[in-house]
C-alpha cells in the first residue's frame, strides 16, 4: 500500500507493473473497493502498464487531511480527487478506467481535462450526472431500482447505513449482480473498506447531492457548474455494460453515444452485472489494452 497526498486527501493506493510503463488508473465504485481490480491489474502490469488503483474518498485507508473539509461524495469531488492524484504522482496523462463512482470520476476528468486522459474505459456509459434533470421521474421499473438512493435521502436511511454497513452493501451486491456467485470471503475482503470513518457521510451526501437535496462543497462549485453543461467526452473511449446489471440496464448506455465525440466503441458483456471488473476482468483488461494499441 502506498500513499499520495492531494490538497484535501491522503489517498491510499496500490500499484503494479514497471514504473516507466504507460500509466493506467483504475477506479472502483460504491459499494466496492480496489479488490474489484485484483484480476485486472496483474494482466495490465504483465502487458507493461504501470497500474495505479486508489481507494476513493470515504473508502479503506484513504483519509481527509482536515476535519474542516466537507465530506462530500459529489461528482466534482470525485473528479477533483482523481485530478489531484494524477498531479501528486506527476502523471501528465493516463488511461482512466472505472465503474460506478469511479467511472464518474474518470468521465469528469476526461470531459473537463482531456489532456490528462489518454483514453477512457467507462462501465455503464456517460457517468456525469445531470442534476438539473434529477427531479424528472423515470419509468416505474427504473425508479424501483433506485430505492437505496431514496432511502438515503432521509435520516432513517443514514441511520440504517450506519447501523449495518455490511448488510446494506451486501444486499446491493446481490441485487446489482444477480448472476455473480460471490462468496463470503470475497465480500468480506472488500467490506473492511466500509469501516472508513467518513464512509457514511460521504455516501449519504453523494446520493442527496445528485438530487439537489444537499449542498456541495463550495470549493468545487466551479467544477459542478461546468458539469451542468453535460460536456462531451472527446478522448478515445470504450464503454462496457454488463447485460445483467441490476441497477443500470444495458439499454441506458445505448442511448448515450452522443456524449462521446471522439473514437468510441460500446460492448455489452453477457452474464455480467454491475461490478464488471471483478465479474469479467478479462473483458475490462482487453478494453484498456485495446485503447493502448489503437
Amino acid at each position: 500500500m502506498e500513499l499520495a497526498e492531494t490538497a484535501t486527501l491522503r489517498i491510499a493506493y496500490e500499484q503494479a507493473g514497471p514504473p516507466d510503463g504507460t500509466p493506467v488508473v483504475l477506479l472502483h465504485g460504491f459499494p466496492y473497493d480496489i479488490r474489484a481490480f485484483d484480476a485486472v491489474a496483474p494482466a495490465l502490469a504483465q502487458a507493461g502498464c504501470r497500474v495505479i488503483v486508489p481507494f476513493l474518498r470515504g473508502f479503506g485507508p484513504t483519509r481527509f487531511l482536515s476535519d474542516e473539509t466537507p465530506r462530500s461524495g459529489e461528482q466534482a469531488a470525485l473528479g477533483a480527487d482523481l485530478l489531484g492524484l494524477l498531479d501528486a504522482l506527476a502523471l501528465g496523462s493516463a488511461v482512466l478506467g472505472g465503474y460506478d463512482w469511479g467511472g464518474r470520476a474518470a468521465c469528469v476528468v476526461a470531459a473537463l481535462w482531456p489532456e490528462r486522459a489518454r483514453g477512457l474505459v467507462s462501465v455503464g456509459g456517460y457517468n456525469i450526472q445531470d442534476i438539473a434533470a434529477s427531479a424528472k421521474p423515470d419509468a416505474p421499473e427504473q425508479e424501483h431500482r433506485y430505492w437505496y438512493q431514496y432511502y438515503l435521502h432521509a435520516e432513517r436511511g443514514r441511520a440504517g447505513l450506519a447501523a449495518d454497513r455490511r448488510a446494506f452493501c451486501r444486499l446491493l451486491w446481490r441485487l446489482w449482480s444477480p448472476s455473480w456467485a460471490f462468496d463470503d470471503a470475497t465480500f468480506e475482503h472488500t467490506a473492511a473498506s466500509f469501516d472508513n470513518p467518513d464512509f457514511v457521510d460521504v455516501v449519504v451526501q453523494s446520493y442527496r447531492h445528485r438530487f439537489g437535496l444537499a449542498p456541495g462543497d463550495p470549493a468545487l462549485a466551479g467544477i459542478e457548474q461546468r458539469l451542468a453543461g453535460q460536456p462531451a467526452i472527446t478522448v478515445p473511449t470504450v464503454v462496457l455494460h454488463g447485460d445483467d446489471d441490476g441497477v443500470g440496464p444495458a439499454w441506458q448506455s445505448e442511448r448515450q453515444g452522443r456524449h462521446f465525440t471522439g473514437p468510441y466503441t460500446r460492448q455489452v458483456v453477457p452474464g455480467v452485472g454491475h461490478n464488471l471488473p471483478q465479474e469479467a476482468p478479462g473483458s475490462f483488461a482487453l478494453a484498456v489494452l485495446g485503447l493502448l494499441r489503437a
